[in-house]
């Protein structure tokens, strides 16, 4: 019995009972199971895990797939594999098979970014460039064809070797749709959400085919050229600034206080100082004149009235306003000096009348 006990272990010993991975790393997306040279036995145990499907291939030949659960290899369980031996009656013997384990879980936290500007026209700037980034996540969709387009008879695979090909779909899908959506380049930080899932509309049905899919995608920032974000950084100190000429009223001003503040050393340092001193003098004074001449031009042609300071129409004898007798003086429509009425010319400014 002791020598049938030995044959007895020995033989059970070339064969596979029990069939399972246990996935510890982060990304292994296809594991083939090493059977170390035996065969399997009919009977066997098999223990597909959640986010796992197990696929059995016969001499190349994909055959049955089982996802999550616990089954016992039978003929039964075995449609394809028993047509393919041409077992009859339901005969343990044992089998030959590769066991791929499939990973369907969710790949994470996976970065993607523009190598190259994309190219877009705006509206408002013409012809722009833009980088943007941001993560994706995505995952194992149709296992079959995952098996039979990617990674074929590979031992492993992992989501490294899957990610050149995602990305670069990815970034072409962005490309088409910045361009489709026609948001100006000043609104599309506020469409992140909206763009990417637009992208993910016309991502998936392309990775579909490779049995892989996106899950989500974030678009984290899309920047601008720098000179664009120069000229809006102008334009928005441009809107600040409000009135231009009070504007350059308060640059006048605070060029002469620095320049009474910063005395330079020397007769040259002097010589600097007053010239500087008289070019901020004289264009405090133009601006002050451009001031001044403002409300003179927005007063039409005739001048204000004397009571209410209402603007008059040239030749009125009277005041719109309050009804009061003009005289017979009128105003320089340029300067807003007072002149006769009949002048051909201003005397203050020769403005032609």
């Amino acid at each position: 019995m002791g020598i049938l006990d030995s044959i007895g272990n020995m033989v059970r010993g070339q064969f596979v009972d029990v069939i399972e991975w246990t996935d510890d790393s982060a990304d292994t997306m296809v594991w083939k199971y090493d059977r170390g040279g035996k065969d399997i036995m009919m009977g066997a145990q098999l223990t597909v895990r959640e986010s796992q499907v197990a696929i059995f291939v016969n001499e190349g030949q994909l055959a049955d797939v089982f996802t999550p659960g616990r089954y016992e290899l039978k003929t039964a369980n075995l449609p394809i594999m028993t047509k393919l031996q041409a077992w009859k009656f339901g005969f343990d013997s044992p089998f030959k098979a590769d066991v791929y384990f499939i990973n369907t879980r969710q790949f994470l936290d996976r970065k993607w970014g523009t190598a190259n500007p994309v190219m877009m026209r705006d509206a408002e700037f013409g012809m722009i460039r833009l980088r943007a980034f941001g993560i994706y996540a995505f995952r194992v969709t149709n296992p079959e064809a995952f098996l039979k387009e990617v990674f074929g008879t590979s031992r492993l695979f992992t989501a490294d070797e899957a990610e050149g090909q995602i990305k670069r779909t990815l970034v072409s899908s962005l490309s088409d749709a910045i361009a489709q959506s026609k948001i100006p380049a000043l609104d599309l930080a506020a469409n992140y959400d909206e763009l990417g899932a637009y992208v993910l509309q016309g991502v998936n049905p392309k990775l579909a085919s490779l049995g892989l899919g996106l899950t989500s995608l974030v678009i984290e920032n899309i920047s601008l050229p720098e000179e664009v974000e120069k000229t809006m950084d102008r334009r928005t100190s441009m809107g600040v600034v409000g009135d231009m000429a009070r504007y350059s009223q308060y640059q006048a001003a605070e060029a002469m206080r620095e320049a009474a503040n910063n005395p330079a050393g020397g007769m040259a340092g002097a010589g600097v100082g007053m010239g500087a001193g008289v070019a901020m003098g004289q264009m405090f004074a133009s601006a002050m004149q451009a001031s001044q001449r403002q409300p003179a031009a927005g007063a039409a042609s005739g001048g204000f009235c004397p009571q209410c300071g209402a603007a008059v129409t040239a030749g009125a004898r009277f005041c719109s306003g309050c009804g009061a007798k003009l005289n017979a003086e009128s105003a320089c429509p340029a300067c807003g000096h007072a002149v006769q009425s009949g002048a051909k010319f201003c005397p203050d400014c020769g403005a032609k009348l």
